[in-house]
């Protein structure tokens, strides 16, 4: 065999394992190893649901005391489902617990209040009088709370009149000059309505509930 030959030989052997090696199926022991990390988790809210496949993702819980106080009305009855005379059981079970306050051990027939959470900063925001562990009085000074018949905190003293002809009876204040408290008697119901106005005519605070508790001026104290 010549050397040209030879030369020719070797070039297309060596051309031979070069398709050869482009041709390889790649190495599957390399495929096979485990990725040294963990690929991050896909929140609920990219899924798009929570829990099985498909179930949809339920409304944040609103905290049952504010729950309360934004959908059950105040009125000459009591609060809600709660009505005036019942025991503050009937308060906690509503709230589920959720409600500031308790008897005092020594005197558990004394006068208290149970406050809903959260308080707000100023204020009492709404409060509910137990005396001799039934519910007597529901106290409010938080803007926006609506009085039953209407009144709201920020009207004035005509307005009340307006909104309750013939019904209402005026006395001064006991601690602020110039003020007053205008008493609505309502028609039917043993429960009073009672505004506290200051010297600009205007409400600053209202309360609903059972004579002799509904004008204790000073609350619990």
């Amino acid at each position: 065999m010549s050397s040209s030959t030879r030369k020719i030989d070797a070039c297309l052997l060596m051309l031979a394992l070069a398709l050869a090696s482009c041709t390889r199926p790649p190495d599957t022991a390399a495929q096979a190893e485990e990725p040294d990390w963990e690929p991050m988790a896909r929140s609920a809210q990219d899924e798009g649901h929570d829990g099985p496949e498909g179930a949809d993702v339920p409304p944040a819980t609103v905290p049952h005391a504010a729950s309360a106080l934004a959908t059950l009305a105040t009125s000459f009855e009591g609060f809600g489902p709660v009505r005036f005379g019942e025991g503050a059981e009937s308060l906690r079970e509503l709230w589920k617990g959720g409600l500031e306050g308790d008897a005092d051990p020594a005197d558990p027939q004394a006068c208290y209040y149970l406050f809903p959470r959260p308080r707000p900063q100023h204020g009492h925001g709404t409060a509910f009088m137990i005396e001799r562990g039934r519910f007597v009085r529901v106290d409010v000074d938080q803007a926006g709370a609506v009085a039953p018949g209407g009144g709201r905190i920020g009207m004035d003293a005509e307005q009340i009149h307006a909104l309750y002809p013939g019904q209402v009876e005026e006395t001064p204040h006991k601690y602020v000059e110039g003020g007053r408290y205008l008493r609505v008697v309502a028609d039917g119901s043993p429960a009073v309505l009672v505004f506290e106005v200051d010297a600009d005519g205007q409400v600053r605070s209202w309360r609903v509930g059972l004579p002799p508790q509904v004008d204790y001026v000073e609350g619990c104290g």
